[in-house]
C-alpha cells in the first residue's frame, strides 16, 4: 500500500471519529472569539465588496479594522455549510442528509470547550437534536430559531433557549432577540476566553419589513414573503446592524482587541435576487456549484494583531474554520478526524502563509450517495468529477468546458490528483455513510417543550 492509499484509507476509517478532545489549558492573552455566518448573502451583498446595490457600514469598517478575502467558498445550501464550518470535515465523509448534523460528530465548540473556553450558540440551528442538540454538541447557551419547530423567525418569533420554547406577541424581533442574548453571554463572560457562533437569521426568505423598514407592523404574525424581494434591501442592512451590535458591544466590554471576529456567509444569494456589483448584474445562485452559490465574503478581524485593511488572496473554504480557531485558540484537535482543511491563522497574525493550492466540494442537498456532485479549484480552474473543466474568471457561468491541454499542464496535473483522492475518499466514505444511515432510519421526533411561555419584549429568556 503506497502513502497516498494510506492516506485515503485512514481518511475513511477515521468517518464519524468519536468526540474525545484532549483538554489544553487557555493562555491568559487567549482571545475571545466570535464568528458570524449570515444565511443566503452572497459575497456581492456587501459593498466593502464591490456593491453598487446595498450598503453595509459596519461590515466594511471590519474590513478596515482587518483583513478581507477575496476567495473564500461556501457549500451551496445552508445544511451543507452548517455541517462543515462546524466539523471542519468536507461533506463526503459526514453529510446525511438536509437538515441533520450526525449526532456524533466532533464540532468546534466541542474543541474550543475543552481548551476552556465559555461557549455559546444564537441564531439560526436546522440541525436537528432537539433542546439538548446544541449541548450535545459543545454548547453551554444557546438562544436558536428552528430547533425543534418552525415559527415566524422574524416578526413576533418563537425562540428556544436553554430548553425552552419561547413565544414573541409584542412585536419583538427575532434577530433582535437572538443578538441580545449574545450580547450578554459576553458581557457575562468577558474575562473568558468565550467562543460564540452566530449562524444568523438573516436576510433569509421571506423577505419582510424590519424594524427599520417604514412599514413594519408589530402585529404581524409573519407576510410570508409580502412584496416579494422588496425587502431583501432592508434585510441585508439589518444583518449589518447586527453585526455593528455586537461589535460594539465588544468595544463597549473593553474586550475588543482581545476578540477575534469572523463573517461569512452560508452560500450565494436567493436565485430570485439580482444585484449590482462593480457596475454589473450578479444574480444569486443559491443551490449552485458555480461561484454566485458558492462564493461568499469573509472578514477576520483581530485589532492590533491582524494587519489593518488588507485584502488576501488566499484560497479559504469552510473546512478551514475549525483549525483556525483551534489554533488561534489554543486548542487541540483530535487526530483521529482527520482534518482536509489548513489553519490560516499565521495570516490573521501578520506571520508568513503559504495559501493552499485547492478547494474541494460534494454537493447533495439530500445526502443521496451517487448523486452528489464533486469539484475541485483554485482562484482560476475548477474540475468536476465529470471530467468537466472551467476557467471560472473568464466564464463563471460555466458555459464552455476547456480541453485539459489548454491550461497550464501543471495546474491541471495538481487539480487531477487532488480530485483523485477526494474521489477515493468518497469511494471509502460512502459504504460507512449508507450502512450508518441505514441503521438510523426511524427518525426521532423533536422533543416538545412542557412550559412553552409568552414573552413582551422587555423580558428575557431564562439564561
Amino acid at each position: 500500500m503506497n502513502r497516498r492509499h494510506a492516506v485515503i484509507l485512514a481518511i475513511a476509517l477515521a468517518l464519524f471519529a468519536a468526540r474525545d478532545v484532549s483538554s489544553v489549558s487557555a493562555q491568559p492573552r487567549t482571545p475571545h472569539i466570535v464568528v458570524f455566518m449570515a444565511d443566503d448573502m452572497g459575497f456581492e451583498c456587501l459593498s466593502c465588496y464591490g456593491s453598487d446595490t446595498y450598503r453595509t457600514p459596519h461590515l466594511d469598517q471590519l474590513a478596515k479594522d482587518g483583513m478581507r478575502f477575496e476567495h473564500c467558498h461556501s457549500q451551496p445550501i445552508c445544511t451543507p455549510s452548517r455541517v462543515q464550518i462546524m466539523t471542519g470535515i468536507y461533506n463526503n465523509r459526514n453529510y446525511l442528509q438536509f437538515g441533520l448534523l450526525d449526532p456524533r460528530a466532533t464540532t468546534f465548540g466541542h474543541v474550543l470547550k475543552q481548551a476552556g473556553y465559555k461557549t455559546c450558540i444564537v441564531g439560526k440551528w436546522q440541525l436537528r437534536g432537539g433542546f439538548e442538540g446544541p449541548h450535545k454538541f459543545g454548547f453551554d447557551e444557546y438562544s436558536l430559531w428552528q430547533l425543534t419547530r418552525r415559527p415566524s423567525r422574524y416578526v413576533n418569533p418563537g425562540l428556544e433557549t436553554n430548553g425552552e420554547e419561547f413565544d414573541y406577541t409584542q412585536g419583538e424581533y427575532g434577530p433582535d432577540l437572538v443578538s441580545d442574548y449574545l450580547c450578554d453571554f459576553m458581557e457575562r463572560h468577558k474575562d473568558g476566553p468565550f467562543f460564540a457562533y452566530y449562524p444568523m437569521i438573516l436576510p433569509h426568505w421571506p423577505f419582510e419589513p424590519t424594524p427599520d423598514s417604514p412599514d413594519y407592523d408589530k402585529a404581524s404574525k409573519g407576510l410570508k414573503g409580502t412584496g416579494k424581494n422588496q425587502y431583501f434591501k432592508d434585510m441585508v442592512a439589518y444583518t449589518d446592524k447586527m453585526v455593528g451590535k455586537v461589535v460594539d458591544k465588544l468595544d463597549a466590554l473593553g474586550i475588543r482587541k482581545n476578540t477575534v471576529v469572523i463573517f461569512t456567509g452560508d452560500n450565494g444569494t436567493y436565485t430570485g435576487i439580482t444585484s449590482r456589483v462593480n457596475g454589473r448584474d450578479y444574480q444569486g445562485g443559491k443551490g449552485s456549484t458555480r461561484d454566485n452559490g458558492t462564493h461568499v465574503a469573509m472578514i477576520a478581524s483581530w485589532p492590533g494583531t491582524t494587519p489593518a485593511g488588507v485584502t488576501s488572496d488566499a484560497l479559504i473554504d469552510f473546512s478551514d474554520i475549525l483549525p483556525t480557531i483551534a489554533e488561534l485558540g489554543s486548542a487541540r484537535v483530535p487526530k483521529n478526524l482527520q482534518l482536509r482543511g489548513h489553519s490560516f491563522a499565521p495570516l490573521l497574525r501578520g506571520e508568513a502563509f503559504q495559501s493552499r493550492e485547492f478547494i474541494y466540494c460534494w454537493y447533495e442537498r439530500n445526502g443521496v450517495r451517487g448523486k452528489e456532485s464533486q469539484h475541485v479549484r483554485n482562484r482560476t480552474y475548477k474540475l468536476y468529477g465529470s471530467g468537466k473543466l472551467y476557467d471560472v474568471v473568464a466564464d463563471s457561468a460555466e458555459s464552455k468546458p476547456l480541453d485539459p491541454q489548454s491550461i497550464p499542464p501543471d495546474q491541471y496535473a495538481l487539480l487531477k490528483a487532488a480530485l483523485d483522492d477526494e474521489l477515493a475518499i468518497t469511494a471509502a466514505a460512502t459504504p460507512l455513510v449508507n450502512q450508518y444511515k441505514a441503521t438510523g432510519k426511524k427518525k426521532a421526533k423533536n422533543p416538545k417543550s412542557r412550559n412553552p411561555k409568552s414573552k413582551n419584549q422587555k423580558s428575557k429568556p431564562a439564561k
